[in-house]
């Protein structure tokens, strides 16, 4: 029985939810970053709760399921293309540097999805009121999800580097 969808178009699928995937995370990282909080202190005192009211639990909600479905789609993609072994081990012993290259791509952003799903968000619902914190909890939190969303941003470039560059080495 022929197949009804080739290998290759999967392959090809799931590498195009990854990219748009990966735009989401990295577009609404560097929107926190160079948008959001350099303008907040630029907004009247009386108007900034709607922002962490209604604009930041939209932005982060897509935020960490893009993080998610780049993860996800990272890590089918690096097993349908072979190389997700040499990948995670970067390539170490195998004088691979398409695998060297993809793998501290991947490692770099699975840092930063951790930080995402494990430090960032936690913190934010303190600062949304979504969870019980009290007034020094929340500015705790939001110095941490800040600072550790300035690692992901610094993160986010060689990430992005190592990423692109497999297509200039060569490999899948």
């Amino acid at each position: 029985m022929a197949e009804l969808v080739s290998f290759d178009w999967w392959f090809f699928f799931f590498r195009w939810i990854h990219v748009i995937s990966g735009i989401m995370w990295i577009g609404h990282l560097w929107y926190f970053n160079f948008t959001q909080t350099p303008t907040m202190p630029k907004i009247p005192q009386e108007l900034r709760p709607a922002v962490v009211r209604y604009i930041l639990p939209e932005a982060l909600f897509w935020f960490r399921w893009g993080a998610m479905a780049t993860i996800v789609t990272g890590l089918i993609v690096a097993w349908m293309g072979g190389f997700i072994g040499g990948a995670i081990i970067l390539g170490i012993g195998q004088h691979n540097l398409h695998d060297t290259m993809i793998g501290l791509g991947m490692w770099m952003g699975a840092i930063m999805w951790f930080n995402v799903w494990f430090i960032i968000w936690p913190n934010q619902q303190k600062v949304m009121g979504t969870v019980t914190a009290t007034p020094d909890e929340v500015n705790a939190a939001r110095r941490m999800a800040g600072l550790t969303s300035r690692v992901n941003t610094l993160l986010s470039i060689p990430m992005l580097y190592c990423m692109m560059s497999l297509h200039y080495i060569g490999g899948p």
